[in-house]
């Protein structure tokens, strides 16, 4: 029942969902192109779609008290990106101990447009051995989706073509924020 009041919600504001549903239990979704705020509530949604649990790290900034209890309560996982703390390694633990585990990161790392991509979905994807989904906000087309997976491979150039490729076309609410589809050098 949830999953159809999230679609009708969706559909009230033009938006058609595109998901094809995880390939196993653990893995990460990489959402691109992340430019507004509006991408969450969206991306939320979708989530409820699936009807899947997916947790989500976003800085550590937005779970402060009130917002805090409700942001974990949605799977949220905060993140210091002030100063390195492990949170790869915290992160990988966590992909073991678990049965299921989805994990969203915007890689973008901000709203603002960025040179790279952060690459700790691409380091905690070969550590922890787990597919990586790759999710799209399309506000050019109003779609919203996880329609491909892909199993990094180690080769950095030629894994982040292929997922360039898999993003190519995609528009955010504020195409001049969306960032560069490459690793950090």
């Amino acid at each position: 029942m949830i999953a159809a009041l999230a679609t009708w919600i969706l559909s009230l504001f033009g938006w058609r969902v595109d998901v094809v549903p995880p390939p196993g239990p653990k893995g990460i979704i990489v959402v691109y192109p992340h430019t507004s705020n509006w991408d969450f509530p969206v991306g939320y949604l979708t989530r409820l779609v699936m009807a899947i649990p997916i947790s989500f790290v976003g800085k550590d900034t937005l779970f402060r008290w009130p917002m805090g209890v409700l942001l974990r309560r949605m799977g949220g996982i905060p993140a210091n990106r002030r100063e390195r703390t492990g949170l790869i390694g915290q992160l990988v633990e966590e992909f073991r101990r678990r049965d299921w585990m989805w994990l969203a990161i915007a890689p973008e790392g901000t709203r603002s447009h960025v040179t790279h991509w952060k690459s700790g979905f691409y380091r905690l994807a070969l550590e922890a051995g787990v597919p990586v989904g790759l999710a799209f906000i399309d506000y050019g087309t109003h779609r919203v989706g996880l329609r491909e997976y892909v199993t990094l491979t180690g080769d950095r150039t030629a894994d982040m073509a292929r997922i360039r490729a898999a993003y190519a076309g995609m528009v955010g609410l504020r195409p001049e924020r969306a960032g560069e589809i490459q690793l950090e050098p």
